[in-house]
């Protein structure tokens, strides 16, 4: 009888699992498709910088091999290269530890465009813009800023990189004590930046990338997504965004929300994940670690999101 209680108890348990947890689709073994390689391609990868620890190193080497299989023509780093308490200049150490000696593989070495996270904003931030002096492939021009490219024959992609800690107001409340470098930025004038941006934007093809994400699972504090979707969220609705990628969150998700049509997106950590589940509006979601390949054509626009292993979890396409 107590056997009996206790496989049944063992399949109650596995029942709670799988409605509680994230599922793989069906192409969680598959490589990136040959037609990848003809596109304009580049990775994105964020909550990177463990000094090398847990699977940062495994990761970086498998970014290298990825970028070398098809071809990139830059890396997006989504903030918080490092952790824990940012960088103190531009001489700081862990500049080769969290990032150097990291991603030092040959097809790594171009453009990286970052953003600030919230870990950069408990050190010096302007080191972090400074390091564009010192490293040839840190490409930091600003806080915020945008890069436009031509893709494929007839089609161009705006991506737009933004600066999320200033727009909550979580961190202007603790900017004395662990977000000092917060307190010194305006909101308004970025906001009124991306508007500007967005609204003279004629590219085929629209991408905001910043930390924090809109929507996402997750034990964080809820007014980092309440503000973001009461600041942000109108401007990437209003100006037809394809894709809102963020971190932070340290798995991956995508999330559709009704009266949108913009996927929005949560790049897994490329060192150390976290347990993920479903909400409203989940299209995918996963506790993985790993990072993600944007490949951009004139007819589509797909974001992958690969595992450690180089492999395939699950596709975000748009058409045109």
């Amino acid at each position: 009888m107590k056997t009996v209680q206790f496989f049944s108890a063992l399949l109650l348990m596995g029942a709670i699992v799988s409605v509680s947890s994230c599922k793989p689709t069906t192409d969680s073994t598959s490589s990136l498709p040959a037609e990848v390689e003809d596109n304009f391609n580049f990775i994105v990868a964020n909550d990177l910088g463990r000094n090398g620890y847990y699977d940062q190193k495994i990761i970086a080497e498998q970014m290298g091999e990825t970028a070398g299989e098809i071809g990139i023509e830059f890396v997006a780093a989504a903030g918080d290269i490092h952790h824990f308490e940012g960088v103190a200049s531009v001489n700081d150490p862990l500049w080769n530890t969290n990032y150097e000696y990291i991603y030092s593989h040959p097809e790594l070495m171009l453009d990286w465009y970052p953003v600030l996270g919230n870990h950069e904003y408990r050190g010096n931030t302007q080191a972090v813009l400074d390091y564009s002096g010192v490293s040839r492939r840190w490409c930091m021009p600003a806080r915020y800023y945008d890069k436009s490219f031509e893709v494929g024959d007839s089609s161009s992609l705006k991506v737009v990189f933004i600066d999320t800690a200033p727009l909550i107001d979580k961190y202007h409340k603790e900017s004395e004590e662990s977000y000092r470098d917060v307190a010194a930025q305006d909101m308004e004038a970025q906001l009124h930046w991306i508007d500007s941006v967005l609204n003279a934007s004629h590219e085929t093809w629209k991408i905001v990338i910043g930390h924090h994400p809109v929507y996402a699972q997750t034990p964080k504090d809820e007014i980092e997504r309440e503000n973001l979707q009461q600041r942000l969220d109108p401007l990437l609705r209003k100006y037809g965004v394809d894709m809102y990628i963020a971190g932070h969150i340290h798995n991956f998700q995508h999330i559709r929300v009704p009266g949108s049509d913009v996927d929005y997106v949560v790049n897994s950590s490329a060192s150390l994940s976290r347990k993920v589940s479903e909400i409203e509006g989940t299209q995918y979601c996963s506790p993985e670690p790993g990072f993600s390949v944007v490949s951009v054509s004139d007819k589509d626009l797909n974001l992958y999101m690969l595992d450690k292993t180089g492999h395939v979890l699950h596709t975000v396409t748009r058409t045109r």
